[in-house]
């Protein structure tokens, strides 16, 4: 039975949890999911530095027999390794985890788990069906198959030779060329098109000679664009690449090499694995504020929180993506990049906190500026920076589009720009228009939008039409505009996709996950005709805290090229955002009519326009 009571209850068990996993900083840091891929990078990497400088042998054989051994241990039961233990095998995975094994002699140390390894890898399509996966994009594949030639495993000239000459000239000149990496994979672009080279070089005598006059100065620009921490945007894999491309091409005491070598070591963690990213510390702190009701953090860790962000803020131009001041990055070290999905949630978190302070009020002015110079000529908003391409992280997409409308929105509430900055007033009313219109013209004809940054490994082509929905529907409530028909026909569908237990999955017939149900539901809190369906989606949530498996992530975040990831803070914000906007909508959802959380589907209300 669905009371204030029981709401009450389950918000406030939910709340300490999730108060509890914050850090004596006042911040929450979270805990990223270990990788199978990560730790099959960084073994290879780690290895290779032991073949060119064997004195280094002890200090590692630790490290690479830990990973080898983790990964034996999580090895699915098809034979193959998912992003995370939690994901299913999938081609890229498992064929990097089949190369460590290779490259580090483990097939003789786990026989049988190489030969299952094998037979799936064979089975699933081999080196083609890595290539058929990434298609146009060489972000990805061309790193894989790189780390497969390195074990031995397929020829050099087997590979894509990726322009890193290129690297050499201005940043401004990218965005004028289609280039077969996205924006953010410069590191790669340059250490993996040198590893090409440097093992088979072009047959073209002019390619050749301008490719090795280009090695020099764009090893300089690599070294100019590593973060202090080593880690080329705070990940493994990436910094592992760039740390076995060199290490291969004899230069291990590469400044480069060391600082990233540096950063594998310091990321291990005790099990042997390593993890995606470092974390995703600004990005969870900003999730956790924006869940949590007004009064439930203290006044000084509301100060401590605020003073954190406040100095995350990028303040110059960034010397990786060459973005302008005003951005937020997912983390808080140094290799993270501003991005349109963390600047909005630092708005509205530093708004909500203390939108009265002129510190505040001139960060978020400044932030807003910056997006809305990000936004594309669609009216939607990319990811890291404008003008890239056609490649999908340089395209506007749904969901932070839906953000960052929802960014304004809350700025134009509490900050009276208008008459402090009524130029910028003006611009953004425009944005917004055009925000909106993208929203409404890449809506799917069934009512859907889908997302870049997450996932369902149990939907058709990986995709989350329910985290999509939801994040553009809360968009439409905060601006007055549920009526739409636009908004109309996503709460229609995200009805229709409610499973019967109460819950949603990521898509239709998908299994139902803490996160999905808490997104879905808050989303539809302000929907009159959903007010059934919330209240038996509240029942399944309040269940999963009442019995403490609301703890319980699954992997529905998607790192860059298609990685599977989970953080463990995710089920716990998304259920306190759930149960908090449903306490400020408890006297729509409460009442003497009573509750059968057993309704069938087929009785749930519709919007009708």
């Amino acid at each position: 039975m669905l009371t204030i009571d029981r709401l009450n209850r389950g918000y406030e068990a939910a709340v300490e949890a999730l108060l509890g996993e914050s850090i004596p900083a006042g911040h929450w840091e979270g805990e990223l999911s270990s990788s199978p891929l990560s730790t099959a990078t960084a073994i290879a990497a780690l290895q290779l530095v032991v073949r060119e400088r064997p004195e280094r042998a002890t200090e590692f054989h630790r490290l690479i027999d830990g990973g080898l051994k983790w990964l034996a241990e999580n090895q699915n039961v098809d034979g193959g390794w998912g992003d995370t233990i939690l994901s299913h095998s999938n081609i890229s995975t498992s064929m990097l985890a089949y190369a460590s094994f290779q490259m580090t002699q483990g097939i003789s140390a786990f026989p049988e788990t190489m030969k299952r390894a094998s037979a799936h890898v064979n089975e699933r399509g081999g080196f083609d069906a890595i290539r058929k996966r990434y298609g146009k994009d060489h972000t990805f594949s061309v790193p894989i198959l790189t780390q497969c030639a390195l074990a031995g495993l397929i020829p050099w000239k087997q590979i894509s030779p990726l322009p890193f000459e290129l690297g050499w000239l201005p940043h401004s000149f990218f965005k004028w060329i289609r280039l077969p990496v996205v924006s953010y994979a410069l590191p790669a672009l340059i250490a993996i098109g040198q590893v090409r080279h440097h093992h088979a070089p072009s047959w073209n005598p002019l390619v050749r000679w301008i490719r090795q006059a280009a090695v020099k100065p764009t090893l300089r620009r690599l070294s100019l664009i590593q973060p202090e921490s080593g880690g080329f945007l705070e990940a493994t894999p990436l910094t592992s690449f760039v740390t076995m491309s060199l290490v291969s091409m004899g230069l291990a005491d590469h400044p480069v090499a060391t600082l990233g070598v540096k950063f594998l070591v310091d990321s291990v963690r005790p099990d042997g694995s390593w993890p995606i990213d470092t974390n995703l510390a600004t990005w969870v702190t900003t999730l956790s504020v924006n869940a949590l009701r007004s009064d439930a953090l203290p006044d000084d860790q509301v100060d401590l929180i605020v003073n954190w962000l406040l100095s995350q803020q990028h303040r110059q131009v960034h010397r990786y993506t060459n973005a302008a001041p005003g951005g937020w990055a997912w983390t808080n070290l140094s290799g993270g990049v501003p991005d349109a999905d963390d600047t909005p949630g630092a708005i509205l978190a530093l708004l909500k906190l203390r939108h009265n302070s002129e510190a505040v009020q001139l960060a978020v002015e400044a932030a807003i500026g910056w997006l809305l110079d990000l936004q594309n000529s669609d009216g939607g908003w990319p990811t890291f920076c404008r003008g890239w391409g056609a490649l999908p992280f340089d395209r506007s997409t749904p969901d932070l589009t839906a953000h960052t409308l929802r960014a304004i929105r809350a700025w134009q509430s509490c900050c009276n720009p208008d008459a402090k900055a009524p130029i910028l007033a003006r611009r953004a009313e425009r944005a917004v228009v055009a925000g909106f219109a993208f929203l409404a013209r890449t809506q799917r004809p069934e009512g859907t939008w889908f997302p870049l940054w997450f996932g369902n490994q149990f939907a058709a082509d990986d995709e989350n039409p329910v985290y999509g929905v939801s994040k553009a529907l809360v968009a439409y409530r905060d601006w007055g505009r549920l009526a739409d028909p636009a908004a109309q026909r996503a709460s229609n569908w995200l009805l229709s996709a409610q499973n019967c237990d109460g819950g949603w999955g990521g898509n239709l017939r998908t299994p139902s996950s803490v996160e999905e149900t808490s997104l879905a539901t808050e989303s539809l809190l302000a929907v009159p005709a959903a007010r059934d369906a919330c209240r038996r989606a509240l029942d399944w949530l309040l269940d999963h805290v009442s019995d403490d498996s609301f703890r319980q992530p699954a992997p529905i975040g998607l790192y860059f090229a298609k990685l599977w990831y989970f953080e463990r803070l995710y089920p716990m914000i998304f259920a306190v955002s759930a149960l908090s906007r449903s306490l400020e909508n408890a006297d729509r959802l409460v009442d003497s009519i009573p509750f059968d959380s057993n309704m069938p589907n087929d009785s749930r209300p519709v919007v009708t326009s």
